[in-house]
């Protein structure tokens, strides 16, 4: 017995002061670390009441800055959690500048997972169907948030800027609304757009009818300009584009108003006379025949494709009814009725008051 006592107080060693301390120090710390981790997950997912404006972050702030930002617009209740988030997640602190909106009830982590991705604001542009390239470019020099380079450049310097030289604007932009996010080059949309016409015109192009009068794709994005400023309604455009093909089949002049129109220009006052119509230029399809040089505006997807998938018809001319829709005539005769029914309101016609037009038929004041 008394052996095992001595073996037993040799074994046994009474707790130290410093035992006590690292003890407890240990419990102390497994408490504040789980308080620091509830702490850090609430406020991972607590629903966040950011106000309905745009927070900014410019080149070269930090993760820590912009915290601290939102911590001062009261955004976040502090900033340095937000910044030991990033760093327990692995995620790079380097965040995408631009202009950020941050919806009600966002999280931190959203936040954070937003400004690391760069998902920016973002600003609508339309290009509008039937819009020239001077309507284009008016509504770009218009567009807040971006910045301007075209409009100190001709459009021969433009279409330079994109790879074409040579290349006439008009007509190569594809009507769409686009996106841009602040401090973007007007330049990169206008890419966009002339990247989506190329890409529409090939695959309508690849799908078009066979013999067609229409040997290439410029013809084609010429003709679909035409179709599309001569009518609004979706079911008209292959009958109006039918018109027109067979007309360039027959070798009949085109007779167009709208070609006449952008011709003039600038010069254009609202009343096209029969001076207008029979004044020589490039775009006159009263004089010329077949297709103007160039597009006369932007056409979208569905004239493109009526141009080249016409409707057969026998038709050869065409009035507006007035209400947007046309009345389409196989003989001069018949179209000579309708003008008088819809344009003239059934007044016997005059030549020395009006003059249908040959293929759109509207009645045109002559001036002495």
């Amino acid at each position: 017995m008394d052996r095992f006592r001595r073996r037993y107080k040799r074994r046994y060693t009474r707790p130290t002061a410093s035992h006590k301390v690292l003890k407890y120090s240990g419990a102390v710390f497994a408490l504040l670390l789980l308080g620091f981790g509830t702490y850090v997950y609430w406020f991972s997912v607590a629903r966040l009441e950011p106000e309905a404006k745009i927070y900014v972050v410019a080149p070269g702030t930090s993760l820590k800055a912009f915290a601290r930002q939102l911590r001062n617009e009261k955004v976040l209740p502090d900033a340095n959690t937000l910044v030991w988030i990033a760093y327990l997640k692995g995620q790079s602190r380097e965040l995408k500048t631009g202009e950020y909106r941050f919806r009600k009830g966002i999280t931190a982590l959203e936040i954070l997972e937003q400004v690391m991705a760069g998902r920016v604001v973002e600003y609508p542009l339309t290009i509008a169907e039937g819009w020239t390239f001077k309507q284009t470019l008016e509504a770009f020099a218009a567009a807040p948030k971006l910045t301007h380079i075209l409009q100190d450049l001709k459009p021969k310097q433009i279409m330079a800027s994109l790879g074409y030289p040579t290349m006439h604007p008009e007509g190569r932009f594809y009507p769409d609304t686009y996106y841009y996010s602040a401090g973007m080059s007007d330049l990169i949309i206008l890419q966009r757009a002339f990247q989506k016409m190329e890409k529409v015109l090939e695959e309508e192009w690849n799908g078009r009818q066979g013999d067609l009068p229409i040997k290439t794709r410029d013809e084609a994005l010429t003709l679909a300009s035409i179709v599309e400023k001569e009518t609004g309604k979706a079911e008209e455009r292959a009958l109006i584009a039918g018109v027109f093909v067979r007309r360039l089949r027959i070798g009949m002049k085109l007779q167009t108003d709208p070609t006449v129109i952008y011709g003039i220009g600038d010069r254009f006052n609202g009343n096209l006379t029969v001076k207008d119509l029979r004044t020589p230029s490039a775009y006159n399809t009263y004089v010329i025949k077949g297709l103007p040089p160039t597009p006369i505006a932007m056409p979208g997807r569905h004239a493109l494709h009526a141009a080249l998938n016409p409707e057969d018809t026998k038709a050869l001319y065409f009035v507006s009814r007035g209400d947007g829709s046309h009345e389409f005539s196989e003989t001069y005769e018949q179209h000579n009725r309708a003008v008088t029914k819809y344009q003239l309101k059934g007044r016997p016609k005059t030549e020395a008051s009006v003059k249908p037009v040959a293929a759109s038929g509207k009645a045109v004041r002559v001036t002495p």
